[in-house]
């Protein structure tokens, strides 16, 4: 073989099963996210609001959050998945009912956690300009 020649997977192969894995719930005001990623936080499925169908305004709401999230989950499942951490992310409407939707799945939920960034002053703002 060659010194820098890449070993490929065929093209139809499908990943790995995974155990065990991270969901992250992005929630926004226009939009739900969900990723399923591996523990080392490889992404295995993603789904969100737009993908499930709703347009416009109806994305950002709760309902569509919950089909999106039952999506990504049963996809997962599909996967091999049983046990999982959850972390949410955003202000949006739709993120208690995406994490109420997981929770009814039957995956084993280790903790969930809330990893909104969270602004503290940030920089200090420029001298303000005089004319």
């Amino acid at each position: 073989m060659f010194k820098n020649s890449k070993i490929l997977r065929p093209r139809g192969a499908r990943k790995r099963g995974i155990q065990k894995g991270v969901i992250h719930i992005q929630a926004s005001f226009n939009n739900t996210i969900i990723t399923v990623t591996d523990i080392r936080g490889q992404v295995v499925i993603w789904c969100s609001a737009g993908t499930c169908g709703f347009k416009g305004t109806r994305k950002s709401t709760p309902f569509a959050a919950q089909a999106a999230a039952e999506n990504a989950i049963r996809a997962s499942m599909d996967r091999g998945l049983r046990q999982a951490e959850v972390m949410m992310s955003g202000p949006g409407p739709g993120r208690d009912t995406a994490l109420r939707a997981i929770r009814r799945s039957g995956l084993m939920l280790s903790f969930v956690r809330d990893v909104t960034p969270m602004a503290h002053n940030g920089c200090r703002p420029p001298i303000r300009r005089r004319v």
